[in-house]
């Protein structure tokens, strides 16, 4: 494909000369340890690192040129393409370079603070159970066609999704089903790309690091619902009126909307209730727990109601989903007590876990969270409020602390938890802190492992250390007498 073919549609700063207009574009990278003979290199305008930094290293590799909507520095000796926005530029030239797979490959993208990844999970399911050969990416990994990859970023670069489509339609693919972040939505990641779904889950405090306000933090959400064929929405939050888009919607709710539950049944073996849609009801079941899931079901549901997948295969589908890792994932090592691994980490994720937990055992509930560092801050206390107010024991640790104190963001948390007399520990390594909340259990608790879910590290100031919420609970419980290491 010529350069010419490749920035058709790019809003350019200047004419190309009809030479390089003509040359033939190899492949697309933003970045340069990627870039090979003939590549067009993106230097984008980083909030860290100048990308104008690595053009000469690309060049090097064999770059034919560098793609920037930043100036020419005045030393770089040679082709130098500058566009009006960088990021919408690269997308644009990746859905021409790879001959808009989103044509072809039907892209269902799920937005929202909480329940986006156990929804991908469930979608993923579904469609499978109906004959598709589905791609997913998200928080904690990337699916294509059955092949398992390493999650990068909940939401890749416009890049990257289209590549990933574009290898999926090669391995026979149709579905491709992802998570949308607010991040990626406000830095132009998905810019372009066409979706055939957009689901919205719910909008609560998170992100105001990014977004500042409330508002601006809707805003970029509401940007995946402009132009969909079908939206599916949460009939029980507001912010969904902020998401309304063109094309036809499901509303979604337990007590309102066209889809709906009815006679839920929760407990410790999962899920089961009544689907109602346009007069037809269809029996659920799941191994998921908990009201939130009902919700995040009925989401799932609704992505595929729009693809015309009859019902009882929806519950089939739903029904074949034992578990999302990281989300209410259980720690069974014969306890006499139930531990479960969460990635509860803002205030109404974490209010919901607890909640999830408190509908399943008279026995108390046990929570440890921390809150991240680098990220926002008046999250915090709120976070410490809601473990503070619904659990029967907290223990206040270290989440992924990156570049601060882990004891400022204790003290942030400890301002919400003390508003309460609830019983608590505060011990920022968390490995000892685990131990802590798992020799506070007695037979028929529940204890909350919350913040981190799948995560199979933790953030240091100075390094990244290997530590899983899961592997820790079982060492622990192993020492307190239970399972194979006892």
């Amino acid at each position: 494909m010529t350069l010419r073919q490749v920035l058709e549609g790019v809003a350019l700063r200047g004419e190309l000369s009809e030479d390089l207009a003509s040359k033939t574009v190899a492949g697309l990278e933003y970045d340069s340890r990627r870039v090979g003979k003939d590549c067009l290199f993106f230097a984008f305008a980083g909030s860290r690192v100048d990308g104008r930094r690595f053009a000469q290293d690309a060049l090097d590799r064999g770059a034919l040129a560098v793609v920037s909507e930043l100036e020419k520095p005045a030393d770089f000796p040679s082709h130098w393409i500058q566009v009006e926005r960088g990021r919408r530029a690269l997308a644009t030239a990746a859905r021409n370079f790879y001959r808009s797979p989103d044509e072809r490959v039907l892209f269902t993208g799920i937005t929202g603070t909480n329940g986006k990844t156990t929804t991908s999970y469930l979608i993923d399911s579904i469609l499978r159970t109906a004959g598709s050969v589905t791609g997913l990416i998200g928080t904690i990994e990337y699916r294509l066609a059955g092949e398992v990859l390493k999650a990068v970023n909940t939401t890749p670069e416009s890049l990257d999704v289209l590549r990933f489509a574009a290898e999926l339609e090669k391995r026979g693919g149709d579905r491709l089903i992802m998570e949308v972040s607010s991040h990626a939505l406000s830095l132009g990641r998905v810019f372009g790309i066409s979706f055939h779904t957009a689901v919205f889950t719910n909008l609560t405090r998170d992100h105001l690091d990014f977004h500042h306000t409330m508002e601006e933090y809707a805003a970029a959400k509401a940007q995946l619902f402009v132009s969909p064929k079908w939206s599916v929405l949460n009939a029980e939050d507001p912010s969904s009126q902020a998401m309304k888009g063109s094309g036809r919607e499901i509303w979604y709710g337990i007590e309102r909307g066209d889809l709906r539950a009815e006679n839920i049944h929760s407990g410790f073996d999962g899920l089961r209730f009544e689907l109602v849609y346009e007069g037809s009801r269809q029996a659920i079941e799941s191994k998921l727990n908990g009201r939130i899931n009902v919700m995040n079901i009925l989401a799932a549901v609704g992505a595929a109601i729009s693809y015309g997948i009859d019902l009882a295969t929806i519950a089939r589908g739903v029904a074949a989903l034992n578990a999302v890792p990281g989300r209410f994932e259980r720690v069974d090592a014969g306890q006499p007590f139930l531990v479960v691994v969460d990635y509860a980490h803002t205030d109404d994720a974490l209010r919901n876990v607890i909640q999830v937990a408190r509908e399943m055992t008279r026995g108390r509930v046990i929570t440890l969270f921390g809150c991240g560092g680098d990220r926002d801050r008046t999250k915090r206390p709120l976070m410490g409020m809601a473990a503070g107010e619904l659990s029967d024991y907290v223990v206040l640790t270290s989440d992924n602390p990156r570049s601060e104190d882990p004891l400022d963001i204790m003290n942030d948390a400890m301002v919400g938890l003390r508003r309460f007399d609830t019983p608590h520990a505060a011990e920022p390594d968390r490995a000892k802190a685990i131990r802590i909340a798992l020799s506070q259990a007695k037979p028929g608790d529940i204890v909350i492992l919350a913040g981190k879910g799948h995560e199979p590290y933790q953030v240091l100031k100075d390094r990244t250390i290997d530590f899983d919420d899961r592997e820790t609970a079982r060492e622990v419980l192993g020492s307190l007498g239970y399972g194979e290491s006892a």
